[in-house]
């Protein structure tokens, strides 16, 4: 009987404490939230919360409707104090009746403070907080820009340290992001398409302008002795991610390049596939091309075996026997000679690595001493040769030594791993050539630290 008592009165108090804690029944048994930290911070929040839950719960068009009233009232700065006949002449173009739904939400939410003595409205400093955190990411462009969300990160980040309250939430915010965009634009160069890759560049030439903005707010933060270890542990991971997000223009060029060498040719035309593609993207109704391109639609013909049959005695029998006794079959004519125009570049290519291979072989030039290898003048190397094949041999040189471009398949990466240094200097030394009239000056030599030069 006693246990019973217990049970019984054991019973209410369990529901009182679901009662006493709703938020209990989202998380595992066993588990109190207020032990979650983030649980901690957001109740800390619950006000701010709640004014942003009064103002964007709903249908899109109740939100719409609030956000004008405030910041209809908040924008005028001439008076602090709003009386209902005021309000009702600023806002004449609401009927009375949703002007009304909208002022006692925003009050009782705390957004709108109403004087009874005075009996006027008053804009409270939490609407003006939240007017201004939504100002600042309207102002910054579409939300779903990328320089919208850059943008809205680095001002939250600038403005928290200008008033030396810069949060670790906020960095790893930014930081976050810029792991995301290192990410795509990997995505985007391992994809091999040329329009992701084009896209993606325009993207990170976007992202570098506003990590050169960033550095200026992370070298603040770095430099301030208030700020405590988690906050420059996180100023330092977004230096790491930016420096990872910079050195990425050496991989968008030689991926660019690689899709130039291996690009299809449509004939004698110029055009190519991708400007094919590109005409075909500009068009927003494919369809449409294939207008007039057909006569009449195409008429089935059907025919009974009969017919057939009487068609096929015909011609085996009329026209088979005129043919073969007249003229027979027609003789053989040879294949027509087609020339190809196109340059051979692959055997230039070729020819190109050859020469530098000598050049890098020891036994094969009086040049190089038991000192160290003496270094030769570009033109020397280059010309003679035509304007064209000089420019081509001069686009290759800064694959020499390319750590990214020896570990993969093929004649550039051959060149790659040849031990030659290119050495250039920001000056033009002017030629005696009838192809070329000046050139940059630069140096070829051998790089002993590379290894032996292959024989």
């Amino acid at each position: 009987m006693i246990d019973t008592q217990a049970a019984l009165a054991a019973e209410p108090h369990g529901i009182a404490q679901d009662e006493l804690d709703p938020l209990q029944v989202h998380f595992q048994n066993g588990i109190a939230p207020d032990e979650i930290e983030q649980v901690f911070h957001l109740k800390k929040a619950q006000p701010m919360l709640s004014a942003f839950s009064a103002l964007f719960h709903g249908s899109q068009d109740g939100v719409l409707v609030r956000l004008l009233v405030l910041r209809e009232l908040a924008a005028d700065t001439a008076s602090s104090a709003f009386s209902r006949a005021d309000i009702n002449q600023k806002l004449a173009y609401l009927i009375p009746e949703s002007l009304e739904t909208v002022l006692n939400r925003l009050r009782t939410h705390g957004l709108l403070a109403w004087d009874a003595p005075s009996a006027v409205y008053r804009i409270t400093p939490l609407a003006r907080n939240v007017l201004s955190a939504l100002d600042t990411l309207l102002a910054l462009g579409k939300p779903e820009d990328d320089e919208a969300e850059m943008g809205f990160l680095l001002s939250q980040v600038a403005g928290a340290q200008a008033v030396g309250g810069v949060t670790v939430e906020q960095l790893k915010h930014l930081l976050g992001r810029l792991v995301e965009l290192t990410e795509e634009f990997r995505d985007a160069i391992a994809s091999g398409s040329e329009f992701k890759l084009r896209n993606s560049q325009a993207k990170w030439h976007m992202a570098c302008d506003w990590v050169e903005k960033g550095s200026v707010i992370l070298r603040a933060i770095t430099s301030d002795e208030r700020a405590d270890s988690a906050t420059h542990k996180a100023a330092q991971a977004i230096g790491r991610a930016q420096s990872a997000l910079l050195n990425m223009q050496g991989m968008f060029s030689r991926a660019l390049n690689q899709i130039e060498r291996q690009r299809v040719h449509l004939g004698q035309s110029g055009l190519s596939t991708t400007d094919v593609k590109r005409w075909l993207l500009a068009h927003d109704d494919l369809a449409s091309l294939a207008e007039g391109a057909i006569d009449r639609p195409v008429v089935p013909l059907f025919g009974t075996p009969a017919e057939m049959i009487d068609v096929a005695e015909t011609e085996l029998l009329a026209e088979r026997a005129v043919v073969v006794g007249q003229k027979g079959l027609p003789s053989g004519q040879d294949a027509p000679l087609t020339i190809d125009d196109n340059p051979a570049m692959q055997a230039e290519l070729d020819d190109w690595i050859n020469k530098l291979a000598d050049f890098a072989n020891l036994g094969n030039f009086p040049e190089f001493s038991d000192v160290g290898p003496k270094k030769v003048e570009l033109h020397e190397s280059l010309l003679p040769a035509s304007f064209a094949v000089a420019s081509y041999r001069a686009s290759l040189l800064p694959l020499l030594g390319d750590a990214s471009e020896a570990s993969l398949q093929g004649a550039t990466a051959e060149l790659a791993r040849l031990p030659i240094k290119f050495e250039a200097r920001d000056e033009m030394v002017a030629l005696d050539d009838p192809e070329v009239a000046a050139m940059s000056f630069a140096t070829l030599s051998l790089d002993l630290e590379s290894g032996t030069p292959n024989e």
